[in-house]
């Protein structure tokens, strides 16, 4: 593809034009800036919209918890929005700053072993609590690698995010080698997807960050990684494609 059919096909350079065409039409100029305004607008609506609804919805949670005469919607004709949010910012790190001293481990550690006696609640109270901790502590370990693993038939690649290697009890019972756990999440929604123990050998990791990942896998392809990160993600498809042959050729022999 040319230069100029490259500017043409770009909403974001509505006067491009074919060289040596007469100028686009009143209504090709139309839709040309029709489209720039909306690649421009579009993202900082849809952020907007996402924040608002995000500070709506603290809230409406906070919202029953605080007493009618300390509204501002009380004394004002209307509310006052992210008074919730702020808040819930403000609760949340007194009481982890409570929590930091022997008290507040005392009484939290009381919470827990009542929580840890309540049959139905406790299983539900301990795999969040393992889900926040890994993603919200600095010691955490959340998903640091994006690796390569041919699923779903062979000759195809999909993303997966790799955390750990599995504890003792499921690694004794693993067949013999290096496994890690691994989290192959569905496009466009990465919060489903599936979860497995794959041999490390048979993963080929890139170095390209998760979040680049999460964005290819949101966009199903659309947004490509950085022209580096693309390198690197096509010489390493390279290498799986020649793994790949390697194994066929053992295959045949």
């Amino acid at each position: 593809m040319t230069d100029f059919d490259s500017n043409q096909d770009n909403p974001l350079n509505p006067n491009g034009a074919k060289s040596g065409s007469q100028p686009a039409g009143l209504a090709a100029r139309i839709r040309n800036y029709f489209l720039t305004g909306l690649v421009v607008a579009g993202p900082v609506l849809v952020t907007a919209w996402l924040t608002w609804s995000f500070i709506n919805w603290v809230d409406n949670l906070v919202r029953p918890f605080i007493p009618p005469a300390y509204r501002a919607e009380t004394y004002l004709p209307w509310p006052i929005p992210g008074t919730g949010l702020v808040i819930a910012f403000v609760v949340l790190t007194l009481l982890g700053f409570l929590t930091a001293n022997l008290v507040g481990r005392t009484m939290v550690g009381w919470g827990e072993d009542l929580l840890s006696r309540m049959p139905i609640v406790r299983p539900v109270y301990k795999t969040m609590k393992q889900i926040f901790e890994t993603l919200f502590s600095k010691t955490g370990s959340s998903f640091r690698q994006v690796a390569l693993v041919e699923f779903p038939a062979p000759g195809m690649w999909s993303l997966v995010f790799l955390s750990l290697p599995p504890s003792g009890d499921v690694a004794e019972r693993l067949p013999e080698g290096e496994h890690v756990s691994a989290f192959m999440p569905c496009t466009p929604n990465p919060t489903t997807g599936f979860f497995f123990y794959v041999l490390r050998k048979d993963l080929i990791v890139l170095d390209i960050s998760v979040e680049s990942a999460m964005t290819l896998l949101i966009s199903a392809g659309m947004v490509q990684p950085d022209n580096n990160a693309q390198k690197k993600l096509a010489s390493l498809a390279a290498s799986a494609k020649a793994a790949q042959a390697a194994r066929d050729t053992a295959a045949v022999k």
